[in-house]
């Protein structure tokens, strides 16, 4: 009987395992919520994927394909009470366009550190500016994420000077940033 019990655990570890390198395969139509176009995630691949990780509430970090293309990083968010899958325009050309078609969706999860380094003109920015980097540190952890990514994924100097600018004026409350009017 012990013997048994043991090899039920390994099986059990190794599925476990097995689990969090596989992958789900599933069709699913293009809907859309305001301008983002998504795809809803199958019921029975949901609780497979809490069972994983151990949780049922926050953010899903993915990696996605869409009808065989390479796979993408995105996150599986809820939003007013589903959970859904966002297809960008850099995973399905003309996304907001092909409403309704039919999808072949690839997901595995994510494991690896998505991690935003700040830009070194926003930290020099802060840096001499003692009232806007006290706010920045202040303010959530969310935000502070959305204010350096922005600023991170800017491709022109002159784009990334102005809005630097534009976010340490946010941060001191005399104007609106990331279509944000105030923290």
């Amino acid at each position: 009987m012990p013997f048994l019990y043991f090899k039920l655990i390994q099986a059990i570890k190794q599925t476990a395992k097995m689990s969090k390198t596989s992958s789900y395969s599933f069709k699913a139509p293009l809907d859309i919520i305001g301008i983002n176009p998504f795809v809803f995630v199958p019921e029975t691949i949901l609780h497979d994927l809490f069972r994983i990780l151990n949780r049922e509430k926050g953010n899903i970090a993915l990696k996605v394909s869409v009808n065989r293309s390479k796979y993408h990083p995105q996150t599986l968010l809820r939003y007013k009470g589903d959970w859904r899958l966002y297809i960008n325009t850099s995973m399905l050309k003309d996304s907001p366009k092909r409403l309704g078609e039919e999808l072949m969706i690839k997901i595995k999860l994510d494991f690896s550190e998505r991690k935003v380094n700040m830009h070194p003109k926003l930290q020099s920015a802060l840096d001499e500016n003692r009232e806007a980097k006290a706010v920045f540190d202040s303010i959530s952890p969310t935000l502070r994420k959305e204010i350096v990514r922005y600023i991170a994924n800017l491709k022109t100097e002159n784009s990334i000077v102005r809005n630097t600018d534009r976010a340490i004026a946010f941060l001191l409350g005399q104007g609106s940033f990331i279509g944000r009017n105030k923290i």
